[in-house]
């Protein structure tokens, strides 16, 4: 098994993560913050829009299993990339469609797949790539909320 690690924001970080949650390949995640200015960021302040962070779950996957690549196709499947800074009703910079990247190889393959996303849609993507940032999770009551409360669906 060989692991890797992502990081991806795009929206409600809720319905992010149940959607990997269910992807065969996908060892663990984990909903938090990331992108923003101050350290140790909360719900509430990052909802207040204080932080500058956004809401993003933490990937770990095997690459045996899926790729990378495969996990950037679906991010762009599973929300909207042209609305900035929103996902249907929820608006804010902490829904901004993003990935964070940890080195050239990994920035040069989101360009790659954002750049084939394009043409599934009719307006400009306007996901943010990010140089890999301080991840803080989310608090328990945030992780796994669909699943605890026995929600099948996504926030969009």
């Amino acid at each position: 098994m060989s692991t890797e690690t992502m990081m991806v924001g795009a929206g409600c970080f809720w319905g992010v993560q149940y959607r990997f949650d269910n992807i065969h390949g996908i060892e663990k995640t984990l909903v938090g913050y990331a992108g923003g200015d101050t350290e140790s960021p909360n719900y509430d302040s990052v909802c207040r829009g204080d932080t500058n962070h956004a809401e993003v779950v933490w990937l770990e996957f095997d690459n045996n299993e899926i790729s990378r690549r495969q996990l950037l196709e679906l991010f762009f499947s599973m929300h909207n990339p042209t609305t900035l800074n929103r996902q249907g009703p929820d608006i804010g910079t902490q829904y901004r469609s993003v990935i964070f990247y940890a080195n050239d190889e990994e920035k040069s393959l989101a360009e790659e797949v954002m750049k084939q996303a394009q043409a599934n849609f009719s307006n400009p993507i306007v996901t943010t790539l990010e140089p890999m940032a301080d991840f803080w999770a989310a608090e328990d009551y945030h992780q796994q909320y669909f699943q605890k409360r026995g929600i099948h669906g996504g926030c969009h």
